[in-house]
């Protein structure tokens, strides 16, 4: 032994240096948001941000000379790439952002995320995230006993990496409630069953093949002509897969399709559901937060009768992504179906009447960011009256687009009429110019969406027709309404810039 001192530059100064850091940062961070805020004089309409290639970007960002050296001596070199990456990458601040089911973060959420970065803790024991546990629990329960109402006491939710997971994880939940045997003993010869509609999220499909059940274990049921489940259509695919062996185990519904918006008829699936002894999920992963507003709620009828509830309140309730929600009824259903023995991990509680503040032995990772405490934050900053106003006026902004669009015969609503708006915030149209003869409007929708991006004004999304015998009509504009800066103006100008875009399409030489 020596009584050596050993030092380590790397970590010196770390206060002052965070500082520097911060200060260099913070003028770059509101001179972005700035040129993409209407509101401020600083605005370009340009900002949202244009197309560059992998191959541009590879160029622009690898240096494995300083990957070997670093770069953290010379400050200036830092910023240069913070400056390149902002300038390259798609600004979700501006309101031309309409390309996906998310929105641009806020000033709150960006407060939280830096707080979790300071924190730099995890999620999975109480003892190195006290505070961040016991949020979760609170803000689970708080979200949770907003659909099940009759379970106030009982109910609560838990974070995971995205709706995705959220699908998968209440998959597993299904096979462990109802067949306990399989925590030990796998399916053990067994067949299981699971249903949804056609216009399921492709991660239910995913779940059933990483929990071993294969992809010819997911029954797709049909849709009707707005999107929703048919449910005798479903009654038909239990029996179906009952006469080839199956048990049946699990049906997922849809609160907000992906692509149309839709709300499937959850009464009468559960009323399936328990006829036939199935776990009922329902993914509310884009659809599910109307239930914060008093308009909008009704959509929802019917999903007090889930088992378990996906919702993601970094899609329409604007928290930084990801921050997604499993919320259950009875949230001692997370232990009983995940829980391992591991007491060099998990402590254990005094006794079962306990609640849980260990949140990863109710899940079936370990890793866990406290993304709940993003959703806590904006909960308590906006208030639950905030989130309604916030979901009503993407409704509202929604309606306008389509009353806009449909007083113009080049225009055609794929879902949806004003007086029936569609059911989601996302419109789906084509676009046909005058000029256009040809049946299949794929051509035309691929260019003016490029078009419009490469103005770096307007970044919208486009889909094939899903319904039945509609193929022919080739891709649709799929627009989503959901950032709350949106104004009656931008809405005017995209439809403007639509046309003008498609109806200059194949007229110069």
């Amino acid at each position: 032994m020596t009584n050596e001192t050993i030092e380590c530059d790397l970590e010196s100064y770390r206060t002052e240096e965070l500082d520097s850091l911060l200060k260099q940062l913070q003028p770059r961070i509101l001179d972005y948001i700035s040129k993409a805020d209407p509101s401020r004089d600083e605005y370009q309409e340009d900002s949202l941000g244009r197309y560059h290639s992998p191959q541009f970007l590879k160029k622009e960002f690898t240096d494995d000379a300083k990957l070997q050296s670093g770069i953290r001596k010379h400050p200036q070199e830092v910023f240069e790439v913070i400056d390149k990456v902002l300038e390259y990458s798609v600004n979700t601040w501006n309101p031309g952002f309409l390309d996906k089911l998310y929105a641009s973060n806020n000033p709150i959420g960006v407060v939280s995320d830096i707080i979790l970065s300071v924190l730099n803790t995890n999620s999975h024991v109480y003892t190195v995230s006290p505070v961040l546990s016991v949020l979760e629990n609170y803000i689970g329960k708080k979200y949770a006993g907003l659909f099940f109402k009759d379970h106030q006491e009982t109910c609560g939710g838990l974070t995971f990496s995205g709706g995705s997971w959220s699908n998968i994880t209440s998959l597993q939940m299904a096979r462990a409630m109802k067949y306990p045997d399989t925590k030990i003993e796998g399916n053990n010869g067994r067949r299981f069953a699971i249903y949804s509609s056609k216009h399921c999220h492709y991660s239910v499909e995913k779940a059933a093949i990483l929990l071993g059940l294969g992809s010819g274990s997911l029954f797709k049921v049909d849709i009707l002509e707005d999107g929703t489940m048919d449910v005798a259509s479903l009654k038909q695919a239990i029996k179906k897969s009952k006469s080839e062996g199956y048990i049946p185990l699990y049906v997922n519904a849809t609160a907000g399709t992906t692509v149309f918006g839709s709300y499937d008829p959850f009464g009468e699936i559960a009323a399936v559901a328990k006829e036939h002894n199935l776990w009922f999920h329902i993914d509310g992963s884009w659809g599910g937060n109307v239930i914060f507003s008093p308009t909008h709620s009704a959509k929802l009828k019917g999903s007090e009768l889930a088992d378990s509830i996906t919702v993601n309140p970094h899609k329409m309730l604007g928290v930084p992504t990801t921050c997604s929600f499993l919320l259950v009824p009875h949230v001692v259903d997370f232990q009983n179906a995940m829980s391992l023995s591991a007491p060099y991990l998990f402590h254990g509680r005094e006794n079962e009447s306990e609640e849980n503040f260990d949140l990863a032995d109710g899940t079936m990772g370990c890793g866990r960011r406290a993304d709940s405490f993003k959703f806590y934050m904006a909960w308590i900053y906006f208030g639950q009256n905030g989130f309604a106003k916030r979901v009503d006026h993407a409704f509202d902004i929604a309606k306008r687009f389509v009353d806009l669009i449909s007083a113009d015969k080049r225009f055609e609503l794929v879902l949806g009429s004003p007086e029936n708006p569609p059911p989601c915030l996302q419109v789906c149209f084509y676009f046909r110019p005058s000029h256009w003869t040809n049946e299949d409007h794929s051509e035309v929708t691929r260019y003016i969406s490029r078009e419009l991006h490469k103005q770096g004004k307007y970044l919208v999304d486009f889909s094939p027709n899903p319904q039945p015998g509609q193929e022919k009509k080739g891709e649709f504009f799929r627009v989503v309404f959901n950032s709350p800066i949106l104004t009656d103006k931008v809405v005017a100008d995209l439809v403007k810039s639509i046309v003008e875009i498609g109806q200059d399409y194949g007229q110069k030489e």
